[in-house]
């Protein structure tokens, strides 16, 4: 236990120092000597005693001071003192940024701290995934140096924030944010993002779903009408073309059914408001699935399937859109690739980031027609299509989907020798059981 300390009892200890000193010289007649030997001494005492304190404070692991006595027993007690309550506010201030950070981590946008010369403070992980930042290696850098677009740098050197700006997202030119900046402290600004697409679209998908199903049930409602009039005037109606009017409408009704599901699906996709980035999805699993469906599925083709996956690469995503995408490609190889085709499915991590790939032996499509396969309604073959009952909607379901998750299909084709359609998830989704800190990253 540590003793207050008395100034008097080291007053009282130098002085009885002296004492002994003076009567020493004065015994063998060297009083002077004496004295300045002691004077001496006590001031080497002094030197020893600051450069232990020295060493103690910079090159010492311990954390306890040296043990002395007396006035140097007190400062080294006093710096202990110190030490020890710095270490507990900084445990206290610690425990303060870890709940500040959870608390940012936890919100629904995209949010950046940066300083008076626009430097980047702080982000959290929306913003390092929808902004395309990098922690910490983009920490100090500009922001202005990071998100590019004129308008956006415009409204963050304007200093007028009191209303929100809209700005394409700089990783994805499918997605529109709204920025809002906050300034807050000493000349610090929050800037936070928030993802608007859903809100910009509703107009334009409801002008085009209206647009796109009247003119894709035009044909097979034509067909039901003309053979439903046909009957109904004529009185006797031979039996061949009884039956074929009702396989032709039979046809043409599922045909419908499926373009409406379809279109429901996209729909759903385009407006969903689903935080995709915090939902943990088992594609090796899901992957299984649809395989067992595609065999299936393969029974007349008679293909030869096969599916490479990693079992341990897992993502964050939504699971029934995924489904969607990776069932899509999968079906479009199966039903487009001439029978006795060689399909290959490929899920596998490709330095950080998580390949989905689905290559097959088929026909090839034509480079002019490649980058249209993602609208909706374009066909190649559009006589092939309807025989093999694609919609039209497939590949612009996949594009949507995986615009939801940063990501791009992307397709390589040759006439004759076969098609890849491909596309990689970022490293801040994926996740992988052999990797524990990849988990860790994603959380902090």
């Amino acid at each position: 236990m540590y003793n207050p300390f008395s100034w008097l009892r080291s007053v009282l200890r130098i002085t009885l120092f002296f004492v002994v000193v003076i009567i020493i010289g004065l015994i063998v007649d060297r009083l002077i000597l004496a004295v300045a030997l002691g004077a001496m001494w006590l001031l080497a005492v002094q030197f020893w005693q600051m450069y232990r304190l020295n060493q103690w404070l910079w090159r010492s692991k311990r954390m306890t001071p040296p043990r002395s006595k007396g006035f140097w027993e007190h400062i080294y007690e006093g710096v202990y003192y110190l030490q020890r309550r710095h270490r507990r506010k900084r445990k206290e201030l610690s425990k303060i940024v870890k709940r500040f950070r959870e608390g940012a981590e936890a919100l629904p946008d995209a949010a950046v701290v940066v300083d008076s010369e626009s430097a980047i403070v702080w982000c959290n992980r929306l913003a390092r995934i929808e902004l395309g930042l990098r922690w910490p290696q983009d920490a100090g850098r500009r922001i202005d140096n990071l998100i590019r677009h004129p308008k956006f740098i415009e409204y963050f050197n304007s200093d007028q924030y009191s209303q929100p700006i809209e700005v394409p997202s700089p990783t994805n030119v499918q997605k529109t944010f709204e920025y809002r900046i906050k300034p807050y402290g000493e000349q610090h600004l929050l800037i936070m993002a928030r993802d608007v697409t859903r809100l910009t679209q509703l107009e334009q998908t409801r002008k085009d779903f209206v647009a796109n199903v009247s003119h894709e049930l035009r044909t097979p409602l034509t067909v039901l009408n003309g053979y439903l009039e046909m009957l109904q005037v004529s009185e006797q109606v031979p039996p061949e073309l009884f039956s074929k009017a009702m396989t032709e409408m039979s046809i043409q009704s599922v045909r419908m059914q499926g373009l409406v599901e379809q279109l429901l699906i996209l729909s759903r996709i385009e407006a969903s408001s689903e935080r995709v980035f915090e939902n943990r999805v088992d594609v090796p699993q899901m992957l299984a699935i649809i395989e067992t469906e595609a065999l299936t599925l393969n029974q007349e083709k008679h293909h030869t399937i096969e599916f490479d996956v990693d079992s341990d690469l897992r993502v964050y995503g939504s699971d029934t859109e995924l489904r969607s995408a990776f069932s899509n490609l999968i079906f479009n190889a199966i039903h487009y690739t001439p029978d006795g085709g060689n399909i290959r499915v490929s899920w596998q991590r490709q330095g950080h980031r998580a390949k989905f790939c689905v290559a097959d032996n088929g026909d090839g499509i034509a480079a002019k027609h490649i980058n249209r396969l993602t609208e909706r309604f374009y066909r190649v073959d559009k006589a092939r299509s309807r025989k093999t009952g694609g919609s039209g909607l497939g590949l612009a379901i996949v594009k949507h989907v995986l615009s939801h998750h940063n990501s791009k299909l992307e397709i390589k084709s040759q006439v004759g020798k076969g098609s890849e359609f491909f596309f990689y998830f970022s490293e801040e989704l994926c996740i992988d059981k052999n990797h524990p800190e990849d988990e860790d990253m994603h959380l902090q």
